[in-house]
């Protein structure tokens, strides 16, 4: 590696001058076009990233305070922060062709009849598709609102459509940040919204979407039979009792879109990579937020080999290869999690294996 140009270096001491009455600098460096310093902080981490910013910005860089045993690092990097393009068309197609998605896995269409030659019976599938679509939804702008509210750029929720075969029409809703969280707190805060919004929909829809269910004979063909959660057993169990044998509960659309919804939830709450859990996880264990997710995996492979469900594996090999184990810092890593945050990112990995049915989907 080379030695920093004269250019970088007057950079380095001028950002060091910014630095004077809110950071001891004891050691610095640049390292590619990172200046680092290494030292103690003179004000309160929120306090101080408030100063750098004001400072740092005009000059096109960003300060991110992190730990380093007993002392604090003081990163500045090249501002990259830029809001997400405003594509509002696209979003609008998305959620048109995910209505369209969702409406024909509602119907049942190519499954049980040809929409081709009875389209009106596409409209049997509404309340399903409405009502998954309320909970991602729901999730999604529980995320926006929250970004918004701690001064983060973030995009619209971006609908997946997902045409047959894909059992429910689609691969969820995603949005896009484009700038770095605050805190800990803010990235806690963002990531826990969406989770517990989609619930304050999913599980209503899944109570009165049980009350329109009925209690019938199994059927001798095959059929699909979804996994009950903790919890989902629970409401099966407070709405009909004991179920007796031979027969089971044949869900309602609502009721289905609710079982899906808290499907989603619990894949969304897995501690790993940039997941919501991941987030969750990283507010939480900091550093230690990769240990976490890699002991994740393992678990995935361990209820696959428990249950000898192939679902598991697969999901195990998506987030290995796919979603990853890396998370990026909030600007300011050395503000602690509040206590009641702490508190409630517990009641979330809980609530993941109250969500989390042992078998997802199989063949009865």
């Amino acid at each position: 590696m080379g030695a920093p140009s004269d250019g970088l270096l007057l950079v380095e001491e001028i950002l060091r001058r910014h630095t004077d009455d809110v950071f001891t600098v004891r050691e610095h460096s640049v390292q590619g076009r990172v200046v680092v310093f290494k030292g103690e902080l003179l004000a309160e981490a929120g306090h101080a990233l408030d100063v750098l910013l004001d400072r740092f910005r005009p000059l096109g860089y960003t300060p991110v305070l992190r730990r380093d045993g007993a002392s604090i690092v003081l990163e500045a990097w090249p501002s990259r922060e830029s809001a997400p393009p405003a594509r509002v068309a696209v979003n609008v197609i998305l959620f048109v062709l995910t209505c369209a998605t969702t409406l024909v896995a509602g119907s049942g269409a190519f499954l049980t009849f040809d929409p081709f030659q009875n389209p009106a019976r596409i409209l049997t599938g509404v309340p399903f598709a409405f009502t998954l679509l309320a909970i991602l939804g729901t999730h999604e702008f529980g995320h926006y609102f929250t970004a918004r509210y701690h001064g983060a750029s973030v995009s619209l929720p971006y609908f997946i459509p997902a045409p047959p075969p894909f059992l429910f029409g689609t691969l969820g809703a995603i949005i896009r940040m484009g700038s770095a969280v605050r805190d800990r707190n803010a990235l806690f805060d963002i990531a826990v919204a969406g989770p517990l919004a989609g619930l304050l929909v999913a599980v209503p829809a899944l109570v009165l979407g049980l009350g329109w269910s009925v209690v019938a004979t199994i059927p001798a063909g095959g059929h699909i039979v979804f996994g009950d959660s903790v919890l989902m057993r629970l409401l099966v169990y407070l709405t009909f009792g004991r179920i007796p044998a031979g027969m089971d509960v044949f869900v309602h659309p609502v009721a289905l879109a609710g079982w899906v919804g808290l499907f989603v939830t619990a894949l969304n709450l897995f501690p790993v990579g940039q997941l919501d859990g991941g987030r969750i996880a990283y507010a939480l264990f900091g550093s230690r937020h990769r240990l976490v997710g890699y002991l994740t995996v393992g678990g995935l492979v361990g209820l696959g080999l428990v249950t000898w469900s192939p679902n598991w594996f697969v999901w195990a090999a998506l987030v290995f290869f796919f979603v990853g184990f890396r998370h990026s810092a909030p600007l300011d890593d050395v503000t602690p999690l509040t206590p009641s945050r702490r508190l409630l990112g517990y009641v979330c990995l809980i609530l993941l294996i109250l969500l989390i049915p042992p078998v997802p989907v199989e063949l009865g």
